[in-house]
């Protein structure tokens, strides 16, 4: 190989590496900001994911309290039904023995 050939490498290999090297530095720096960014997204999204289980977890007892309410109302109206029929018999057994 001739110096001039040689030379023309070394010359094109400073030029790639002066391209290379600053374009690696700025990804590198903006990944690392975009990382960082990301991080904070994701620490408000956990912020909001744990609000929402918080929310979730009030309904959930509320539910509880509602169920176990309808569940007295039911048995409340079946008892009052089974009275409204014994009267019903009643009556109907009256009005025969007239």
């Amino acid at each position: 190989m001739s110096e001039t050939t040689i030379t023309a490498i070394v010359v094109a290999m400073i030029s790639g590496l002066s391209v290379a090297i600053p374009t690696i530095i700025t990804t590198l720096t903006s990944n690392k900001a975009h990382d960082l960014v990301i991080d904070e997204k994701m620490k408000n999204m956990e912020e909001q994911v744990k609000g929402i289980d918080t929310k979730i977890d009030r309904y959930a007892s509320s539910t509880d309290e509602i169920k176990e309410r309808l569940i007295i109302v039911e048995q409340s109206a079946k008892s009052a039904h089974h009275r409204l029929d014994d009267i019903a018999q009643q009556l109907n057994i009256h009005e025969r023995r007239k």
